[in-house]
């Protein structure tokens, strides 16, 4: 992606933060008619040596997964906060009136080419896994167990399981680095006044800001 040096982010333990806070990654990959793409949950592993591997599932019934046999190179793009930014919240408004709109936001993008597996032993694991992940915040978390066996086991059978060890990352963090401390500071207090999506975003510019 189109990076300026003021916004990129190269620090693995910000990008898998992100990733993990919005699990919910587009794939795409290269097909016969073209570019292919599906938004899947992804988990997210990390190894000693800095090795990233993500994991996910797509059902046997969609062919973009015979696509990911082929041995070519995909694409995963995670997305993190992000808002509209108004040129009314900037001080340099008030002075000079050069001042456009913009869109912050937060993304890493991730490839690696993808090995494709249909082993129930792996697929369980994985689910037990994603199951744990996002049932972990609930009153009385869903485990895979609470469904008759026969059934998850079915369910298995319909599914074809990813892995795609990262041979390269990026990450963008467009945080309003390259505005003066002032604009910085009128990006935040309009933010502050949004919704809760415009809190985050709120949360992430007063982080990156100098």
């Amino acid at each position: 992606m189109y990076q300026l040096e003021s916004f990129r982010e190269d620090d693995l333990d910000a990008q898998i933060a992100l990733v993990r806070a919005n699990p919910l990654g587009l794939i795409v990959s290269q097909g016969p008619q073209g570019l292919v793409a599906d938004p899947i949950p992804f988990l997210i592993d990390t190894d000693e040596q800095g090795q990233v591997t993500l994991r996910a599932h797509l059902s046997r019934g969609n062919p973009h997964w015979s696509l990911l046999q082929a041995g070519q190179e995909c694409l995963v793009v995670f997305q993190g906060a992000e808002g509209y930014i108004s040129p009314g919240w900037y001080e340099t408004k008030r002075h000079t009136g050069k001042v456009v709109p913009t869109w912050n936001y937060a993304a890493v993008h991730m490839w690696g080419t993808p090995t494709v597996t249909q082993d129930s032993v792996w697929l369980r694991q994985l689910l037990t896994e994603l199951t744990a992940v996002h049932e972990g915040n609930q009153p009385q978390p869903w485990r895979l167990d609470d469904a008759p066996a026969e059934y998850i086991a079915a369910n298995i059978k319909g599914i074809v399981g990813i892995e795609i060890a990262v041979t390269r990352r990026e990450g963008k963090w467009k945080m309003s680095q390259n505005r003066s401390a002032a604009d910085i500071a009128g990006v935040i207090d309009g933010l502050r006044a949004g919704d809760d999506c415009q809190q985050q975003l709120a949360d992430e510019v007063e982080r990156r800001r100098g």
